[in-house]
């Protein structure tokens, strides 16, 4: 095999792979339609790949490479992508002992423009406030770092979002 069908193999994975990570983000997000356009070109892609490898057969390491590497680069490229185009919202929640240190996170939570909602609950050890921000993706490192490890914090993805009160992008 040269260098030229290694380089298409390459190609052609580094693009149905992020295809194949974007379709299932739709898939997820309820986009059945746009999930369908996309699955075609990507399965597409994919055919025109493995035809090429199957039509030449494994011959080399250079192949093997191009094949594998193609698909590594194809996630990591997906996964980016995902992050810079499908950049929606989500859901942290937090769930902490109700303490005068965790009253002061909700407030500055708030100070910075997040939409905080706190909820009363019982846990094993006695009350907590479960707090619920919904936040922009790129949002979450910084409203990880507000919270701390003052309590259990997860992020979930959000399908819709309407009313409430959201950030607003500060100059």
């Amino acid at each position: 095999m040269d260098l030229v069908g290694a380089l298409f193999i390459f190609c052609a994975r580094l693009l149905d792979v992020p295809l194949g990570t974007f379709r299932i983000l739709l898939l997820v997000r309820g986009k059945k339609l746009q999930a369908a356009s996309t699955a075609f070109f990507e399965s597409a892609i994919y055919l025109m790949a493995l035809g090429y490898v199957l039509q030449q057969g494994v011959r080399g390491w250079l192949q093997i490479v191009a094949y594998a590497g193609g698909y590594a680069v194809g996630n990591f490229l997906g996964a980016t992508l995902e992050e810079k185009i499908l950049s929606g919202f989500v859901l942290v929640e937090a769930v902490a002992p109700v303490t005068d240190e965790m009253l002061e996170t909700v407030e500055r939570l708030r100070d910075e423009g997040f939409g905080t909602t706190v909820v009363t609950g019982s846990g094993k050890t006695g009350e907590r406030m479960i707090l619920k921000i919904i936040c922009r993706r790129h949002d979450i490192g910084h409203v990880a770092k507000i919270i701390g490890n003052k309590g259990f914090v997860f992020a979930s993805d959000v399908k819709a979002v309407w009313g409430g009160y959201f950030r607003q992008k500060r100059k």
